[in-house]
């Protein structure tokens, strides 16, 4: 296979590590864990692994070795994210260090390669060809959910084939939710198989107070700013497009929050805050007809606006209606039997409530269209398929037409508009990650050769230069509660969206008027930088050094 000069330089790059795992490692328990919500559900659904205790890596004088040799499976769960190929180098190095002997197999495919026995062993030279790259493609990923017993069963039967003494699963917060009911199956099993969580997601949603950051986050979030630097730079020379930029992110604004504190943008909306304030289309509509118009008084006909992909669930009136849609269209034959967009919207809308069918009637035919196609495998409307962009477009061009015909706006408007999602999941990995990434590797071969299960791989510290990062490990049951899926109450890693009261958030609230007013306040982040100065190639993502400012 053929290879830039870049992949080549990068396959060398060394992972700076924390100190505690740069030769021998202890590790020292803490105190015992509750769950962040529900605590008395969460500890009856799982009891063998309800409670225990943090865990954290000190150095140690003496070398760490595993006389008798042992077998790890690893598996890629859901969308990619930059980084995922280190963690699975840590997790091979850090075998090998403990005893040459132990073997690292990948499941092909996801966790169905798992059920189905689809597996390959991850050997020096694979492993070589893969360190620092981005992608997934070293064993591939998969969507499919380890939920029923005879999932686990089949994994059983797999792993004791293969002499696997631990699975190892690197995934979001659903993957990892699914990691501790494997845990939790195996303890009651007694079967021998521990089961250790990775924190994967570029969304940025999978962190709380032991988790400071998913992997992926730092470096999605810099490929899609240096997009966005590129077009205000376009924006900024030819002066006439708006340019609206959706952003991956269903859950939580991470992605468009961390992206705006990049680039400074003229816009950027939040869907937390649009929920907390109970706005509507209109709102949001007139919020940025308002910057438009200002900046068309001074002559600028151009801008940037930053939207987050799960955007419109965040506004009170379309939840109800994609609810309401959601119900409707659960195993709806009649729905689909029908012949045609026409008779499928007629349909729809006789079966709303007053509120929600004048509102499905006042959107694009195309976006409402978008909002009756298929479900996920939750029941829920597929938030990516939903263009917002061009939604905001057409509402904001209809708003600025009734302007001029009053002469209260006499610019141009010219709008384009993007979706940056694939662009940023399989990027090559920042040194930030590349390094978080194998550090959490390695940590997860010391929880497994201590006896772990039910634990996440933890790093901490992580504004500090990475030898002063902490490795540990963390509960998984320590960051669930119960929600509600598919109309039952089920145990999930409870999602960490932007607060509104928190650092990044607040940074945006005190210069968004500054970034949207006529004065050009835009930042060029630029591509990624890998070799040079630590302040180019090293710095963590604006959100993580807000957060932990101080701390």
């Amino acid at each position: 296979m053929q290879k830039s000069p870049l992949q080549i330089a990068r396959q060398n790059y060394q992972p700076k590590m924390p100190v505690a795992l740069q030769g021998g490692v202890r590790l020292v328990e803490g105190e015992k864990t509750h769950s962040v919500a529900d605590q008395e559900e969460i500890k009856k659904l799982f009891p063998n692994t309800y409670g225990m205790p943090l865990i954290t890596m000190e150095p140690t004088q003496e070398k760490n070795h595993c006389a008798e040799p042992f077998n790890v499976g690893v598996i890629l769960s859901g969308g990619q994210a930059p980084g995922g190929h280190n963690v699975i180098s840590g997790l091979y190095d850090g075998l090998k260090s403990l005893n040459p002997n132990n073997k690292l197999y990948g499941f092909l495919g996801g966790p169905s390669g798992l059920i189905d026995g689809k597996y390959q062993e991850l050997t020096g030279d694979i492993i070589d060809e893969y360190r620092n790259t981005g992608g997934f493609d070293i064993i591939g990923s998969g969507r499919t959910k380890l939920e029923e017993t005879w999932q686990f069963d089949n994994g059983i039967e797999i792993c004791k084939k293969l002499g696997i003494k631990a699975v190892v699963i690197i995934g979001g917060d659903d993957s990892n939710t699914n990691a501790c009911v494997l845990a939790e199956y195996y303890l009651q099993k007694q079967c021998g198989i521990q089961v250790i969580g990775c924190p994967k997601t570029i969304d940025g949603d999978l962190k709380n107070e032991m988790i400071e950051t998913s992997f992926g986050f730092d470096t999605a979030c810099k490929t899609y700013a240096e997009l966005i630097g590129n077009i205000q730079r376009d924006a900024n020379s030819a002066k006439k497009y708006w340019h609206f930029i959706r952003l991956m992110g269903r859950s939580a604004s991470h992605i468009a929050l961390e992206c705006a504190l990049q680039s400074q943008p003229n816009i950027c909306l939040i869907s937390e805050e649009v929920e907390a304030k109970k706005m509507t289309l209109n709102d949001i509509v007139e919020d940025i007809v308002k910057v438009i118009v200002n900046r068309a008084n001074a002559g600028l006909n151009f801008g940037t606006i930053l939207i987050p992909e799960g955007l419109i669930e965040f506004i009170p009136a379309m939840r109800v209606l994609i609810q309401e849609l959601n119900d409707m269209l659960a195993a709806n034959e009649e729905f689909v039997s029908l012949d045609g967009d026409d008779a499928k919207r007629e349909y729809v809308k006789s079966k709303l409530s007053p509120a929600s069918c004048e509102l499905f009637r006042s959107l694009p035919k195309g976006i409402a269209k978008q909002l009756t196609l298929d479900r996920d495998p939750h029941g829920n409307v597929m938030v990516s398929q939903i263009e917002t962009e061009k939604l905001l477009i057409e509402m904001v061009q209809k708003r600025l037409a009734v302007l001029k015909a009053n002469g209260e706006y006499k610019g141009k408007f010219a709008a384009l508009n993007h979706f940056f999602g694939y662009e940023g999941r399989c990027a090559m990995p920042s040194n930030f990650d590349a390094d978080y990434c194998y550090s959490v590797g390695v940590t997860a071969t010391h929880l497994i050769a201590a006896g772990k299960t039910g634990y996440m791989s933890l790093v901490r510290n992580l504004t500090k230069p990475a030898a002063e990062w902490l490795a540990g490990g963390v509960p998984i049951t320590m960051m669930m509660n119960m929600e509600k899926r598919n109309g039952k109450m089920k145990p999930v890693i409870q999602k960490a969206l932007v607060e509104l009261d928190g650092a990044p958030f607040k940074y945006l609230q005190e210069h968004r008027a500054k970034w949207a007013s006529p004065d050009t306040n835009y930042i060029y982040p630029g591509p990624i930088q890998y070799y040079g100065p630590s302040e180019v190639c090293d710095q963590p993502t604006r959100t993580l050094l807000l957060e932990r400012a101080g701390k």
